[in-house]
């Protein structure tokens, strides 16, 4: 054997290495094919894959305003001029960047060491810009302040604790149509490829328009009407959009063909270093106020910045917020039920965690309670709702298996925090495309929606469609929700009346669909403790093996098998 293998096989024999229940560490359950340099490499493998969120985030929710405050007039409407306000803007956007880095840092490694899956989590994409352009609006025009929206997430994440602990949350996931559930993923990516085309935090190829919702951009910021934002000069000029597209886009797609680790990382570095010399027509340090604030933070490259306005700025008076507060709250919760549980399951399948008997994974309570307290503490920090993150999966495709991929992660962000002044001096164009090519790799969800039958496919289609054309997740979740229910109620009342006589056209390819979920709605470890189980916490060996048999007599692989992980990706084999 080599010394990596002899490492790995003395790692996997110790206490660390059954605790990971890595392979050769003798436990029952442990996880063919772990080993714990592979762990290392896919944690790296996944960071690199994730590493935007840091600067995507902090560009995104810094469009908010954050907590800085301007008197709106009706030469600058939307305080795109005020020169004081953008400056504690760029101050807002540093915040977030340490923000964004130390709770994906926090979350991941305790999601690994917990829950003991290679999923990592950060703020969500589609959540965050939920949060800045819906809650609270562009330089806080929304219907809520920063503040009181940070309020909802933190009150949010004890709700999540609540039905975490209980199941309800894992439930609620499950009873949701599939069909549902696939289109939120597909209406996300959408969202956030509409968002990858704007100014506000893209490459600015679309604007709004008196005419049309939207129309071709792309002009010179000098070209951009002060109040409408429609473009008046030359269009698809602005050199910024060219370098976003080649740079940004072309550039990073030719990586990701390849499948080129950290492709999406080379592509924001490339526009990055483009934008920043000073002399050019692209910099992101123009001779202004702003771009001089800009420039004096980017001049200290690596440094710790405290946050300053961002951190612990919660408002418990919700007064003035009138119903708004309420419907953010309630949003914030379903749609993070629907985003991060629907990433969880799908990464846990990828990894070949999932029972199928039980439609569950091995740490799913830990893992759910893990992500919801995240959410709370992100809160604290400035930050929008945490959630797990599919990027997760390159980890995977690495070999990732257990809890360890998910903290080198988390070590990995912890270490980026005192790299603030250059995540911080990333410009919109240069993340813009990457948006757009997220949004691409979310719609594959779209291709496994039951489009056979109506009952299925039309509630799926209203709610992709929704999303991105009202700018709003929300809306597309209600409408899509909203019109399975009637659709189906309808169908089912009419068959019953006519005693099954008339049935809807491919009727028997309906995806089946039931609240009555296999394991029912508690936890294993809920119903251990009510059992009376000292060890409540520990499971059920016997029933772990009576598990496995029958998922192996009915002809399926066994959850965590090398069958089982090469029937639904990848392996990477040492």
């Amino acid at each position: 054997m080599t010394w990596i293998e002899r490492t790995n096989r003395r790692i996997a024999e110790s206490a660390f290495g059954r605790y990971f229940l890595l392979e050769y560490s003798g436990h029952p359950r442990q996880r063919a094919g772990s080993r714990f340099f592979t762990e290392i490499r896919a944690g790296l493998a996944t960071f690199f894959a994730m590493a935007y969120i840091i600067a995507v985030n902090s560009n995104i929710t810094a469009d908010s305003g954050g907590t800085c405050v301007c008197q709106f007039t009706e030469e600058d409407p939307i305080c795109e001029k005020n020169v004081e306000y953008l400056l504690c803007k760029g101050i807002v956007q540093r915040d977030l960047v340490t923000a964004t880095a130390a709770i994906a840092a926090l979350t991941s490694f305790l999601m690994g060491l917990g829950a003991n899956i290679p999923i990592s989590c950060a703020p969500g994409m589609g959540l965050n810009a939920y949060f800045a352009y819906q809650v609270v609006g562009y330089h806080g025009t929304g219907p809520i302040s920063y503040n009181l929206a940070l309020t909802a997430v933190f009150v949010e994440g004890f709700i999540f604790i609540a039905l975490s602990i209980f199941g309800l949350r894992q439930w609620l996931a499950r009873a949701i149509p599939r069909s549902i559930k696939l289109a939120t993923g597909a209406g996300i990516g959408l969202y956030l490829a509409i968002i990858g085309l704007t100014y506000s935090a893209g490459i600015g190829a679309i604007t709004g328009s008196k005419a049309t919702p939207v129309e071709l951009a792309g002009c010179k910021p000098e070209f951009l009407d002060e109040i409408t934002g429609v473009c008046t000069g030359p269009k698809m000029r602005n050199p910024t959009l060219w370098i976003g597209i080649f740079c940004g886009g072309i550039f990073t797609a030719f990586l990701m063909a390849y499948r080129v680790k950290g492709a999406i990382i080379a592509g924001i570095a490339l526009v990055s270093i483009i934008s920043w010399p000073r002399v050019s027509e692209v910099t992101y340090f123009p001779y202004t106020p702003v771009g001089q604030a800009r420039f004096d933070f980017f001049k200290k490259v690596a440094t710790f910045h405290k946050i300053e306005k961002t951190l612990n700025v919660i408002e418990w008076d919700i007064s003035g917020a009138g119903g708004q507060f309420g419907l953010a709250l309630i949003t914030f919760l379903y749609v993070d039920i629907l985003d991060c549980t629907g990433t969880l399951y799908s990464m846990a399948r990828f990894a070949g965690f999932i029972d199928e008997r039980t439609q569950d994974f091995e740490g799913s309570a830990l893992a759910y309670l893990t992500d919801a307290i995240g959410v709370s503490i992100g809160a604290l920090f400035g930050s929008p709702p945490v959630t797990a993150y599919i990027e997760s999966g390159a980890g995977i495709s690495e070999g990732g298996k257990t809890g360890i991929t998910a903290m080198v992660t988390g070590l990995c962000f912890f270490i980026s925090i005192f790299f603030a002044p250059i995540f911080a001096s990333i410009p919109p164009w240069a993340t813009g495309c990457t948006l757009i090519l997220v949004g691409s790799m979310m719609m594959k969800a779209a291709a496994d929606i039951n489009w056979s039958y109506p009952g299925d496919a039309i509630p799926a289609f209203v709610t992709i469609l929704i999303m991105p054309a009202t700018y709003s997740i929300a809306y597309g979740l209600i409408a899509g929700i909203i019109t399975y229910i009637i659709l189906n109620t309808m169908i089912w009342i009419i068959e019953v009346v006519s005693g099954g006589r008339i049935v809807p056209y491919a009727k028997e390819l309906k995806d089946p669909w039931t609240y009555k979920l296999t394991g029912g709605v508690l936890p294993a470890w809920l119903k251990r403790l009510l059992k009376g189980k000292k060890d409540f916490w520990k499971e059920d060996e016997e029933l772990f093996a009576e598990s496995h048999s029958q998922t192996e007599k009915e002809g399926s692989p066994v959850p965590g098998s090398v069958e089982q992980t090469v029937s639904d990706g990848p392996v990477k084999k040492e």
